[in-house]
């Protein structure tokens, strides 16, 4: 087992040159390689710098590099224009599209007892672990995982063996893990690489992984002085090392500690990265340690359209909305087609507020009718950007009209809590 490459700092900046020397040494290491296959996350993690590391094994591999497989887990499938903007020349006809319902094999189970253990008693089921059958079925000698490391909501810390088993993963295994960690509690979980959903992952990936040959390529990525992003950290190698580096630099760097919890927050959704609020939700995960009871959550999503990317959770989510755990527990015991999507179940607990702050969705392409009919409060897109102008806006605190507000403008690379709400 081999740490290939380890370069971070909190205050370190990776350019794309060195980015590549530092793929390119890694890849020099592993020996010759002949059939290659390529798993990246997909648009929706456009600032991993993955989409450049997987154009890169592409100029090392040429045509030893025969498949790329984007970690959809439950997201729609990427678009040419999506393909194009994240890999730039990367053919596209060695790109395929995972289907977590459909191109899925089951590869070993993780116990019951296990998971009864690690829910603290509240579950009582065993853990599918699978992949897509094209990693079982390709011959390839070499499956680079490529990812980012930061903070996440379902295991704590994104990335690793997750980019397999969930990125890859079916029905059964996203949904059982994403319950899981809601049962568990969201805020005992982000921002920590030991909990028990990675415990889950880990238990899966030491027994069922071990025969294929993965060598994990991990980033971190935060944000720069003058605002936009900076590479921290690329670690390199076939085994948890490489991730328990980058998770320790990615807290460091992504992980904002306040010394008071906030009154405001308002957080814009790229428009290129954010469509749902399955993804977009993101705003409320990543901000919520550091919000204030009573406090107002104003979420800015110029190109917000539908709820769920996959129809049938859409559907799901409309149906029971964002309620809060008891009433999500009570309507998984009650209703059969919400306990068959355990993931959906999931992602209703982790994008409410609990009661405990407001939160106002202002989206581009969805009515008010839709969005207080899944339980969150409307506000008009056009008036609330003239009001709260992304553009003119610090990462931070600003003043606006006299009024204090903590602006985001990525929820995707950070977390933020204040003190007294995450504790270990």
């Amino acid at each position: 087992m081999s740490l290939y490459v380890a370069r971070g700092g909190a205050d370190l900046e990776i350019g794309g040159s060195e980015l590549k020397s530092l793929l390119f040494e890694a890849l020099g290491k592993l020996g010759e390689r002949r059939r290659v296959l390529v798993v990246p996350p997909d648009i929706t993690r456009l600032h991993s710098r993955a989409g450049e590391l997987t154009q890169f094994a592409w100029e090392f591999y040429g045509d030893r590099l025969t498949a790329v497989l984007p970690a959809l887990g439950t997201h729609a499938a990427m678009s040419f224009a999506q393909l194009t903007r994240m890999f730039g020349d990367v053919p596209q006809e060695l790109f395929h599209i995972h289907n977590w319902r459909t191109d899925i094999e089951t590869i070993g189970e993780v116990p019951a007892a296990f998971i009864c253990e690690q829910s603290e008693g509240k579950l009582n089921f065993s853990w599918p672990a699978q992949v897509n059958r094209l990693l079982l079925a390709g011959d390839f000698d070499l499956i680079l995982s490529v990812g980012q490391v930061v903070p996440h909501e379902v295991i704590g810390m994104a990335n690793y063996n997750k980019n397999i088993l969930v990125g890859t993963g079916g029905r059964e295994g996203i949904n059982r893990s994403h319950y899981l960690g809601a049962v568990y509690g969201m805020e005992r979980i982000m921002g920590r690489a030991d909990n028990p959903v990675r415990r889950v992952l880990n238990y899966a990936a030491d027994r069922f992984l071990k025969n294929l040959p993965i060598v994990y390529v991990q980033t971190v990525v935060g944000r720069a002085v003058d605002g936009g992003l900076a590479t921290r950290g690329v670690f390199i190698g076939d085994d948890a090392e490489c991730f328990v580096r980058a998770a320790e630099l990615s807290v460091k760097v992504n992980f904002e500690m306040l010394d008071e919890p906030l009154r405001k927050a308002v957080v814009y959704l790229d428009p290129q990265e954010f469509h749902s609020t399955w993804l977009g939700n993101k705003a409320v995960y990543r901000t919520r340690m550091a919000l204030a009871d009573g406090a107002e959550l104003i979420i800015l999503a110029p190109a917000v359209k539908e709820f769920g990317e996959d129809r049938t959770i859409d559907g799901l989510i409309r149906k029971y909305g964002y309620r809060g755990t008891p009433a999500t527990l009570d309507a998984v015991a009650k209703n059969a087609d919400l306990a068959a999507d355990l993931s959906a179940a999931a992602h209703l607990i982790h994008g409410s507020s609990e009661g405990r702050f407001t939160i106002t969705w202002c989206p581009g392409h969805l009515t008010h009718e839709e969005v207080e009919g899944v339980g969150f409060a409307y506000g008009d897109l056009g008036e609330m950007l003239r009001r709260y102008d992304p553009a003119k806006l610090a990462h931070g605190f600003n003043t606006v009209g006299g009024e204090e507000i903590f602006f985001v403008a990525n929820p995707g690379l950070g977390l933020w809590a204040h003190r007294d709400r995450f504790k270990n």
